[in-house]
């Protein structure tokens, strides 16, 4: 039974480490005078577009701009094609 439950244990430890990171871009404005930025942030917890959303709305609100939307989330593999599109708003939040 030790045995079983230190097996258990090192495939939880390790589960979470096998999680491919999770990012989403998004649209955000700021009013007077009107200014629209499109920005790639990465999510923590559970990768959806509603976690990518309640992270962004208040980290983006502190610096004035309202979020419009999240396009999507993805991993990995489609982060550098998004770079140059993003700018300074590149993992900024």
């Amino acid at each position: 039974m030790k045995h079983l439950s230190f097996t258990f244990m090192i495939f939880c430890m390790t589960a979470g480490a096998a999680q491919a990171d999770c990012y989403a871009d998004y649209k955000a404005k700021q009013d007077g005078p009107l200014r629209l930025h499109y920005g790639v942030t990465q999510v923590r917890g559970d990768c959806s577009v509603r976690s990518a959303e309640d992270q962004l709305r208040p980290a983006l609100e502190r610096d004035g701009w309202q979020l419009l939307n999240v396009l999507g989330v993805f991993d990995d593999a489609g982060l550098e094609e998004r770079r140059g599109s993003a700018g300074d708003y590149f993992l900024r939040y």
